[in-house]
């Protein structure tokens, strides 16, 4: 929460903190004829429930003397009964409309240690015993749940009267609430290419197919924040989407990304050089024992300028480079030219391939009268690293963890996993000053995740738990992708030719 921009007025609060009170109101509920210790098992007792068409019917337990089921339920709380042999119900109406109001477990016997609890008890509250009691403890006004709670909510109501109406109850409603708190229902934030069940979570995890809770790519707090979402953008997705009862609503995964992109651009000032998918570039009229000359990024809010090696051997993303340009590139091509960031203008002149044709070298010449200057029109700007000179990093390419839309509407929905939702990148080569930068934040022991703009390549985050496994490699995740920004003329062409031409109208 606190992350998140939220304070809390209190300390955390658990159900636990309430087992003792919890288990007093029980026995009040025996005593006074509200609750039984039923021993059907769980077959018998789900035929005896009924169903929303067929009304449910009694227990032959139902009619027990509230001493009996006192005696019996101090028992399982001693441990004196097994596992699954009895529990106790509410006694409110076996043929009520609504099931979840026919006579509902308020205890069970679960012989299993308790996290804050330890081994104090072998019987646990339900849900709907410790949910609304808990509220009410807390003086809560307003709970809020998704909607398949919905059926809930008499129950939630039917137990915090009826509890409120004991003796020595009456603080049960602490300040700044002095009324029973009231359960609302919404539509669960349902987006496209994720899911949010625990359950499906926990599946993930548990076979591997991520690396834990906090993988960047799951949907939890621990997993954003260590991709590198900022809280800011959570709270602006929160704001424009806001809330709705509609079950099917279903929000698109971009619009996330959009608030994330929007975000980081307001709050993210440094900006580095950094080649994803290095390809060697070799400058053939630059002398190979002249010293590589020192340029110089000009300063970002907050920071100094960086430097920057210019020399023989350098490199440049493969992305920005092809043999065979469609119109409209404006990259490096064989015979084109393209400005490097804060550098020269070079030329391509020659392309060498290696043993399967793949391209292993570029061979270019640059214009010693271009630095500082604008590029010429049509020329492109790229961003460039120097051969030698540049850091070595590893960078994570996350996409959407799921090829589906909705994929819990496929058969299953690991089904639905997308293969390609991580690209390591172990060869790319960051300019020298990354170190510097990293240093810095590391002594000023800052607990935000470090972010930068790598030019052009969108957003990323410095993964710290990545990096120390890794020896001190720094190891970069990608928080999220740039806008696209660039379209072929020839696609551009072709849907100006798809659009249908309006008939000018023929004279009499």
């Amino acid at each position: 929460g606190r992350w998140l921009g939220f304070e809390w007025h209190n300390s955390e609060h658990y159900a636990s903190d309430y087992f003792d009170q919890l288990y007093d109101w029980a026995e009040a509920f025996i005593e006074k004829g509200l609750a039984y210790v039923d021993e059907l098992g769980a077959e018998e007792m789900s035929e005896y429930r009924g169903s929303v068409t067929r009304p449910g019917k009694d227990s032959p337990f139902r009619t027990r003397m509230p001493a009996e089921s006192l005696e019996i339920f101090r028992r399982m709380r001693d441990g004196e009964m097994d596992q699954g042999s009895a529990v106790l119900r509410a006694k409110i109406d076996m043929a009520h409309p609504n099931v979840i109001m026919r006579d509902p477990i308020m205890y069970r016997i679960v012989k299993e240690p308790h996290p804050r609890t330890g081994d104090k008890w072998v019987i646990y509250p339900s849900y709907d015993w410790a949910h609304g009691l808990s509220d009410a403890i807390e003086g809560v006004t307003h709970s809020v749940c998704t909607l398949e709670f919905n059926m809930h909510n008499e129950l939630y109501n039917w137990f915090n009267e009826h509890v409120l109406s004991l003796p020595g109850a009456l603080p049960l409603c602490q300040a700044p609430s002095s009324a029973l708190p009231r359960q609302h229902e919404f539509a669960r934030l349902e987006m496209t290419h994720i899911v949010v069940s625990k359950r499906k979570l926990k599946r993930l995890v548990e076979a591997g197919h991520v690396e834990g809770w906090d993988d960047p790519r799951m949907p939890t707090i621990s997993g954003m924040r260590r991709r590198g979402f900022p809280a800011a953008a959570l709270r602006r997705l929160c704001e424009l989407i806001g809330v709705t009862k509609v079950s099917t609503s279903v929000i698109e995964y971009p619009l996330l990304e959009s608030c994330v992109r929007d975000t980081l651009q307001e709050e993210v000032t440094t900006k580095l050089l950094c080649v994803l998918r290095p390809l060697r570039v070799t400058v053939t009229n630059w002398p190979e024992e002249k010293e590589d000359e020192a340029l110089e990024a000009p300063p970002e809010e907050g920071s100094p300028p960086r430097p920057l090696h210019f020399g023989r051997e350098l490199l440049i993303d493969s992305s920005d480079f092809s043999e065979n340009p469609e119109p409209g590139w404006k990259r490096l091509a064989p015979g084109a030219q393209v400005k490097l960031r804060f550098g020269y203008i070079i030329r391509c002149d020659e392309v060498i391939h290696g043993p399967n044709g793949e391209i292993e070298e570029l061979r270019v010449t640059y214009d010693s009268e271009s630095l500082g200057q604008r590029p010429p029109k049509g020329v492109g700007v790229v961003h460039w690293a120097h051969a030698k000179l540049s850091v070595p990093v590893t960078v994570r390419i996350y996409e959407k963890l799921f090829s589906a839309s909705r994929p819990e509407e496929e058969g299953d929905f690991l089904d639905a996993l997308n293969p390609q939702s991580l690209e390591l990148l172990e060869d790319a080569r960051c300019e020298s000053s990354v170190l510097e930068w990293a240093q810095r934040h590391k002594e000023a022991a800052k607990s935000d995740i470090l972010k930068a703009q790598f030019e052009r390549m969108g957003f990323y985050a410095l993964d710290d738990k990545a990096t120390q496994a890794a020896d001190g490699r720094l190891i970069f995740n990608r928080i999220v992708a740039p806008r696209e920004g660039f379209a072929p003329k020839k696609k551009q062409q072709a849907a100006r030719q798809e659009k249908p031409k309006k008939k000018k109208k023929q004279k009499e």
